[in-house]
């Protein structure tokens, strides 16, 4: 009995706080609360760096820190203790290990972890502070826009791999070439290739400060080169964010629209009455009120014609012109 008690608040808590296909209002009131706390850890981590404000109300932000810290703590263990009820079939300790390896898992422990080694090894304050500000990616958690972008930069790392080994690549040659021709007219702004680099770095990303210029004509020349691909390369990365975004919500429409048709055609439910009730479903999916109304006409078409293609398979028509045979 304990043990069946003990398995059905795991579940519980489970549904509330991993399954995001589970909604109640507990679950959103969670959500919500979750939310917020980030939002005004931030905004106070925020207002600490002005002094003035820090030091006048420093035991309200301390014990805020502190509750948030705890509140913090006992979502992260929750969320462990539970995970395992997303795959009954395998060994809790394995699930756990999976879970606390995932991205997720990493934010929330990178959220609380300063704080903690701030009472085992002494941190400065301002830096700690700053590490508050880590709390921020927790809301990834809770938007799907933040989500889907995560899953595009996850799906097309090996992408953005290869446009940084490329970068790497044209910043040791650019320095390269820039201390040979430039070394000797300005030996001390290119005293050194790993000097230099500083030089090719502002302007293969085409930021150029202007701090370090070349003066020679082989570097100007050389330094027009390395602009020209530098608009090129830093556009790479931008290319591959979109177009993976646009197949990542393409993707996401597509399975949207079909779970969409899937309720509507298991709940059996009239498309031309029963507006309520798809207005339920439809917010419940997240689709658009076009994109329903185009699946709603699509599965009326479908119904009418398989309606008809029944209508014409009760009669016998003649092979030759077309005409209704009596039937017998």
């Amino acid at each position: 009995m304990a043990t069946f008690s003990i398995r059905y608040l795991r579940r519980f808590i489970f549904n509330h706080l991993h399954n995001s296909d589970y909604e109640s209002p507990l679950s959103r009131l969670i959500n919500f609360f979750l939310i917020i706390l980030i939002v005004t850890n931030v905004l106070a981590v925020m207002l600490e760096s002005v002094d003035s404000i820090y030091w006048a109300y420093k035991p309200f932000f301390d014990g805020f820190e502190f509750i948030s810290i705890g509140l913090f703590s006992i979502e992260y263990l929750l969320r462990l203790w539970c995970v395992p009820e997303e795959h009954p079939e395998q060994k809790a300790w394995k699930t756990r290990l999976q879970w606390m390896m995932s991205g997720g898992a990493i934010i929330d422990l990178l959220a609380i972890l300063p704080a903690y080694l701030n009472f085992i090894v002494p941190i400065d304050l301002r830096f700690l502070r700053i590490l508050r500000l880590l709390r921020l990616l927790k809301l990834t958690r809770y938007f799907v826009s933040l989500q889907i972008l995560l899953a595009v930069i996850e799906r097309e790392k090996g992408s953005f791999q290869a446009v940084v080994f490329i970068l790497l690549i044209m910043i040791v040659m650019a320095a390269g070439g820039i201390y040979v021709v430039e070394n000797k007219a300005q030996p001390g702004v290119f005293s050194s290739i790993p000097q230099a680099m500083w030089w090719a770095v502002v302007t293969l990303t085409t930021v150029g400060y202007g701090d370090v210029t070349p003066i020679t004509n082989i570097g100007k020349l050389l330094g027009a080169v390395i602009t020209i691909l530098g608009v090129g390369l830093a556009a790479l990365p931008a290319g591959i964010l979109a177009t993976g975004l646009a197949n990542e919500l393409s993707l996401r429409n597509q399975r949207l629209v079909q779970e969409f048709r899937n309720m509507l055609l298991s709940n059996q439910i009239d498309y031309l009455h029963e507006n309520e009730q798809i207005e339920k479903i439809r917010k419940k999916i997240g689709l658009g009120k076009e994109q329903t109304h185009d699946v709603i006409m699509q599965l009326i078409r479908e119904k009418d014609l398989e309606e008809k293609e029944q209508s014409q398979a009760s009669f016998r028509y003649c092979p030759h012109c077309g005409e209704k045979l009596p039937e017998g």
